[in-house]
Parts: C-alpha cells; structure tokens; sequence
C-alpha cells in the first residue's frame, strides 16, 4: 500500500516536496554538537593499538608464531602448532589487521592532520612523520610475512584489483621513505599527538629513536641480500637509538577492558589455559637441551622464573619447570604455563625492544659494521637489559654471562648461533621479531613439530584466500614471482638467503 500511494503522488506534489527541501538552510540535517571528521590523533591512536595486538597476540586466529618459533605449544587444540594456516584463515586475519585496520587509519590521519584543529600549526609536520613512521613498520611486517603484496595500488579507490608489487623493490621504497621520514623531524617542537599517542606520549626526540631502531632492524633484514647497503644503513642509525629499557619501541596497554594485553584477555580473562611451554625452550632455559640444535649453555637463565609458572603437577617436586610436545596435545597440570608477568593487563606490547637493539649492534658488529662497539660488549648488553626488563638484576646477568656456555667468547658456534640464541631467549615476547630473526640466522635450529602438516616450519604466510578468488589474476602472477614453489609456506624471501 506505502508503495501505492507514493506512485500515485502527482507530479506537481512531488515538485513542490522538492521545492519545500530546497528551501531549507543548508544546516537543517546537520547536527550542530556532532562531529563532522574524526581526529587525526584518533586514526594514529587505533592504529598503533591494533599494531601493538596484532604483533603480540596470542590469539592462534591471528598470530600462531609463537608456536612456530616453539615458545609454546597447544594443550587440547593442536591444529595451528602443525602449521595449519587455513582451517582458521589465519593470513587473511594477519592480512586485514595490517592492511585495513592499520595502515588504512595512517592513511587517514595524514589526511586530516592539516585539518586538526587539536594539533597546533607548529606540530603537524612531526604528526604527519609518525604515521608515516608507523605505516612504514607495518608495511615491512606485510612484506617480511608475505612476501610480494599490493603496494603502489593498495589503497587507490580507482583500482579494485591491485597488483602486487616486487618485494625488494617496497623494501628499498620503505627504507628511503624511513631516511626521509627521520629527516623531516624538527625536535625543536613534540609531535603535537600528546597522550593521544600511545607509544611515545607525543616525544618526538622518542620517535627520532624508534625510527633508527627501525632503521637498524630494516638493515640487518637485508644484509645478506644487500650487505653494502646494510652496513651503510647500521651505521647512520648509531647515535640515535634508544638508549634503555624505558626507551623501547613498545605502546603500555591499559588496565581496563577492551584497552588490555591481548595475553591477558587470552591467559586470564578468557578462562582457558591454551599454551604451555615447549620441552625446547624450557630446557634450553634450564641449561640443558633436549634437541640437538638448541644449544646446551649449562646454566639457568635467570628468565625461566618470569617466562613461566612452575607446573601444578602434585606428581612432579615443588618448582619443577616442565614443557610439553610442540604439534600434539599436552597435559595442561604436567607442564608449565607461561609466566605470572604474561598475565598482566598493562603488560606493554613490544614493537623494538632496547635488549633487541643491542643484540642488533651486536650483529651488526659481528658483520663488520662500525657501530661503535665490539660484538662481545654489544651481546653483553643486550642479554643484561633483557634479564632486566623481565624483573632480574645487574647481578644474576653478570653470573649468566660469565657462564661459558653463554660468555661470547667461548658459546658454541659462531655469531649467528651465539646472537641468534639470544635473540630467541630475548624476543619471547615479540613473537613477530622472534619468527623474523630465526629465519634469517637460522638460529637455534629448531626441529619441526609433530604431525606437522608441511615438511618445514614455515618461512611465510600463504596469500589470503580472498585474494585468490577476488584478485585472482594479479595473486596468480604474485605466487608465480615467488618463484619455483610459489605460493607456499616453504618459499624462501628475497632476504632469506641460507
């Protein structure tokens, strides 16, 4: 009957329905107490929020990594820890965190930072270089876990169907973007951001450090690829790093709901107990070994106590630090489940920490770089500010690396096995940069869990399945670029050399 009646309206009725709307002001519809953009300070402050839970999740529908560098493994749901990236759609969840959740909000903010009327005139530069800065970390995360991906056509409206650029090519877009980025930056004002940033409190001297982090992480990606490059890269960034643990590259969560640690809503809020630690990591933490890749250092890591509880088992003595099988299914009350400070809301989520910068300029050392100090001193500082940051002490530090088994001088193997065992003790926390640093050193030398569903750990993420139905012919010549296995978890990266 509605659609009746206004079919048989008469045109002039209609003409003067129309009249009567076209006489009104034109602030008629609009709601004078109602905002008509958002804040540019609001796009950065979702941005760096969904970037901070996406690299440390624990939530296997987004972020299986710590299985895949064996920090954990599954109590009763095994699926992920065999490297099943489908069942749960896992790269289209990874995928979409980044690219629309997060760089699309960058893209954004630099729109309307000229239009905030909340960040002074004298500021906008310094706002517009850390979404710049944020957008480029979140660029090289796609290209480390993808490999090639759409770049230059990404977020172009004209374009439904956008081509997937070459992966070197973004990554030497990506480091001239961060040198520029750094060079546009006046410290003589702050990023204007304020408390709306929650990484860096609107400090841009902070920002200046954590884009030289980046730098230097960016650089030591490519030096086997690249190694003129890289070193030249290392080096412009000494100087300018932070400089302690308070000057980690990291955003704090808050301590109420839905602002948490993702571990927390995953450990403690949601009621389950998912995750023990593996036999791998723990026994390496306890001196010993129980494979023969992971080396045997002969000393307790003043770590193992914050990394993880002691298992409840009544049949195991009091304090027993145990871990289970990676790719099966383990007894939650037989092993240990990870620690007391994991389950803290404002626990901070760590994009760059300072102990993974001075591990770094140890690398970089080790490489020959001139970065203003020795391999060994580089490794020291690196292992004592991780033992720090997780509630140790100079003194406990000082006894773990005057081990042999640890002392640089005389650990197993050769820089990258020292290094690279220090990066995976360090990072345990930063899932995302553990994955990274052991597909490049290939260090430890980690078997592949049980009833594994593919014949390695993988080296990437498959392309998103929407990709392939809805970009087909642009996923088709990407996975054929990756070259002679494709699309896979086995393909190798363009800085993935050994």
């Amino acid at each position: 009957m509605k659609n009746n009646l206004i079919l048989g309206l008469s045109a002039s009725a209609l003409a003067l329905m129309t009249s009567c709307v076209s006489n009104l002001p034109d602030s008629y519809n609009v709601n004078p107490k109602s905002a008509t953009s958002a804040l540019a300070s609001g796009f950065i402050a979702n941005a760096e929020r969904t970037l901070a839970r996406t690299v440390v999740s624990s939530n296997v529908n987004l972020n299986p990594l710590r299985f895949y560098v064996q920090y954990w493994a599954a109590t009763d749901y095994p699926t992920e820890s065999r490297y099943d990236l489908n069942t749960r759609n896992i790269p289209n969840a990874f995928w979409t965190a980044l690219y629309r959740d997060c760089i699309r909000d960058l893209r954004e903010a630099k729109t309307t930072i000229p239009n905030d009327i909340t960040i002074p005139s004298a500021n906008k530069n310094n706002a517009q270089q850390v979404a710049e800065i944020l957008e480029i970390y979140a660029w090289s995360i796609l290209v480390e876990t993808y490999g090639n991906v759409p770049y230059t056509q990404a977020f172009d409206t004209n374009i439904s169907q956008p081509k997937y650029d070459d992966q070197a090519t973004i990554y030497a877009d990506l480091i001239s973007r961060l040198n520029t980025a750094i060079s546009k930056m006046s410290t003589s004002v702050s990023t204007g951001l304020g408390s709306n940033d929650l990484v860096n409190g609107g400090s841009t001297a902070l920002w200046i450090k954590s884009a030289n982090a980046m730098k230097l992480r960016m650089a030591l990606i490519i030096a086997d690829a690249d190694p003129t490059k890289a070193k030249s890269l290392a080096e412009s960034a000494v100087g300018n790093l932070p400089a302690s643990n308070s000057e980690s590259f990291d955003l704090t969560f808050d301590s109420t709901t839905p602002n948490t640690n993702p571990l927390y809503e995953d450990l403690v809020a949601s009621g389950r107990t998912d995750f023990v630690g593996t036999d791998i990591f723990i026994n390496a933490l306890k001196g010993t070994s129980s494979s023969s890749g992971t080396p045997t250092t002969g000393v307790q890591d003043p770590r193992l106590t914050s990394y993880f509880n002691a298992a409840l088992s009544t049949t195991l003595p009091s304090g027993t630090y145990a871990g289970g099988t990676e790719g099966t299914t383990n007894n939650k009350a037989m092993y240990s489940l990870p620690g007391s400070q994991l389950q803290v809301q404002t626990l901070p989520g760590v994009f760059i920490s300072y102990a993974q910068v001075q591990l770094m300029l140890a690398e970089a050392a080790a490489r020959g770089f001139s970065v203003g100090g020795t391999a060994e001193s580089f490794y020291n500082a690196g292992v004592t500010a991780s033992i720090l940051d997780w509630g140790g002490t100079t003194a406990s530090a000082a006894t773990y690396l005057a081990s042999p088994g640890v002392a640089y001088s005389t650990a197993a193997g050769d820089y990258k096995q020292k290094i690279g065992y220090q990066y995976w003790v360090a990072l345990y926390n930063q899932p995302v940069a553990a994955w990274t640093q052991w597909r490049r050193l290939d260090y430890p030398q980690l078997p592949i869990a049980a009833q594994a569903i593919t014949t390695v750990i993988p080296r990437r993420f498959t392309y998103p399945v929407v990709e392939q139905n809805l970009n087909g012919e642009n996923y088709t010549a990407a996975a054929a670029a990756l070259g002679t296995t494709g699309d896979a978890v086995a393909t190798k990266l363009f800085w993935d050399k050994y």
